[in-house]
C-alpha cells in the first residue's frame, strides 16, 4: 500500500530502557551462566511454546520449535543490544523460525494433524467473541472458538502471525512490527485484512 511507505518502523529501545533485572539476566546468559539460562527458560518457555503452537497448530512441532528457539537465543544473546524488550526479541526469533519451519512442514505429508477439539482442550478459547460476530449469532463459546481456530488455520502465515500476536498475546503495534520486521502500517493493514477474512468465514460457516 502506498500509504505504508511513509510509516516509520518501530523505534529502537536503548539499553537505558531495559530494566535492570532484565539487563542483568541478559548479561548472565551472554557469558553462559547456567543458572541465568535456566531462569530465562523458566520465565519464557510457556510464552514461546504457546506462540509456536498457535502459529503451527501442532503440539509436537511446537515443542521442537521451542527447543530450537532457546538454542538460538543462547547462541545470539551476546549480540542483543536492547533494540527491544527481551520478550519482543524472543517473539521475533519464534516468528522467524516458525515461518521457516512451516515452509518445510507444508512440503511433507503428515499422518496426523492436531484436531480442533484437541487444540481447544489444550488452549481454550482464543479471541473475544464480541470482536468477531454479533452476540445473536453465537452458538456457544466453545463452538465459536472451534470455528475461529478453523478459520485462523486457513489464513496465510503473515496474517495469522499478526492475529496471534495482537489478539492472543496482546502485543502493541510497535512490538508486533519489531517481531515481524515490518512497518507499523503494515501490521495494521494485515490485521485489518485478517479480521475481515475471519469475519467472512465465520459468517459463511453460520450459513452452512
Amino acid at each position: 500500500m502506498a500509504g505504508e511507505l511513509t510509516v516509520k518502523r518501530a523505534p529502537a529501545i536503548s539499553w537505558t530502557e531495559v530494566g535492570s533485572r532484565e539487563a542483568a539476566l541478559i548479561s548472565r546468559c551472554a557469558v553462559g551462566d547456567e543458572a541465568g539460562c535456566t531462569e530465562l527458560v523458566n520465565e519464557y518457555q510457556r510464552m514461546v511454546f504457546h506462540l509456536a503452537l498457535h502459529l503451527l497448530g501442532d503440539h509436537d512441532e511446537a515443542l521442537d520449535l521451542s527447543q530450537e528457539v532457546f538454542l538460538n537465543v543462547f547462541r545470539t544473546i551476546g549480540r542483543f543490544r536492547g533494540q527491544s524488550a527481551l520478550r519482543t526479541w524472543i517473539y521475533r526469533i519464534v516468528i522467524n523460525q516458525a515461518r521457516n519451519r512451516q515452509r518445510w512442514w507444508k512440503r511433507r505429508h503428515r499422518a496426523e494433524q492436531v484436531s480442533l477439539e484437541e487444540r481447544l482442550e489444550r488452549n481454550g478459547d482464543m479471541l473475544p467473541a464480541s470482536e468477531l460476530v454479533a452476540p445473536d449469532r453465537m452458538f456457544g463459546q466453545r463452538e465459536l472458538a472451534r470455528r475461529i481456530w478453523a478459520a485462523l488455520d486457513q489464513l496465510p502465515f503473515e496474517q495469522r502471525s499478526v492475529m496471534v500476536l495482537r489478539e492472543i498475546d496482546g502485543l502493541s503495534y510497535e512490538e508486533i512490527a519489531f517481531s515481524l520486521g515490518v512497518a507499523v502500517g503494515t501490521v495494521k493493514s494485515r490485521l485489518t485484512r485478517a479480521r475481515e477474512v475471519l469475519r467472512a468465514r465465520l459468517r459463511e460457516a453460520d450459513r452452512t
